[in-house]
């Protein structure tokens, strides 16, 4: 999906999102622990990519962590600029980071990428592999589903992957998974998240 599109589907039901999802009060207990345990594991600092309003990156940062969030949507930037002051944020593309080469010690991808589509989604992934070091880690959230397809989301559409089609995705981008992880409860779409470790070239 181009990002002009998805900027503009977010932009005009920021305020919606924020209010739902904007705080660490929704989020989901096995997530926080999730997160968490990754974050604990981190060697250096981290690009919380796709940050959206930011309640996640102020998080990282109460850990004593070094975090910055990016974001393509500028109404997500401004509330988070205004919410967490201490934090730095940004709007930036997760196609094109500012952020230099084997950089950072971790990327957190946070459901940022359910709006790619399957022949696109290796160009964010190659940008997260670019600016982590080796032996970096990414986590993703995304959709978990038996098929790679495309669902109409809230904001606009998305698509739900299998972890082992993610997985292999994210072997194509120089990751070795380290750990995956499904939730299904009933009533809601199943979730996953996918921790991986960006390999040394050399």
């Amino acid at each position: 999906m181009p990002v002009e599109v998805s900027r503009a589907a977010y932009s005009g039901r920021a305020a919606e999102y924020i209010d739902l999802l904007g705080s660490m009060s929704s989020v989901h207990p096995s997530d926080l622990q999730i997160v968490s345990t990754w974050a604990s594991d981190v060697h250096g600092d981290i690009i919380d990519a796709g940050c959206g309003p930011g309640h996640w990156t102020n998080f990282l940062m109460q850990q004593g962590l070094i975090a910055r969030g990016i974001d393509h949507v500028p109404e997500f930037i401004a509330h988070a600029t205004n919410a967490f002051p201490s934090a730095d944020f940004a709007p930036e593309n997760l196609d094109s980071i500012n952020a230099g080469t084997n950089s950072v010690g971790g990327v957190l991808a946070w459901y940022s990428l359910i709006h790619y589509a399957p022949d696109e989604i290796q160009v964010p992934l190659h940008e997260f592999s670019r600016v982590l070091k080796p032996g970096g880690t990414l986590l993703v959230g995304f959709f978990e589903g038996p098929a790679v397809e495309k669902f109409e989301h809230a904001v606009t559409p998305a698509y739900r992957w299998p972890v082992d089609a993610i997985s292999a995705e994210l072997g194509r981008a120089g990751f070795d998974v380290v750990e995956s992880h499904v939730r299904k409860t009933a009533g809601q779409r199943p979730q996953a998240a996918i921790s991986a470790r960006r390999r040394d070239p050399r």
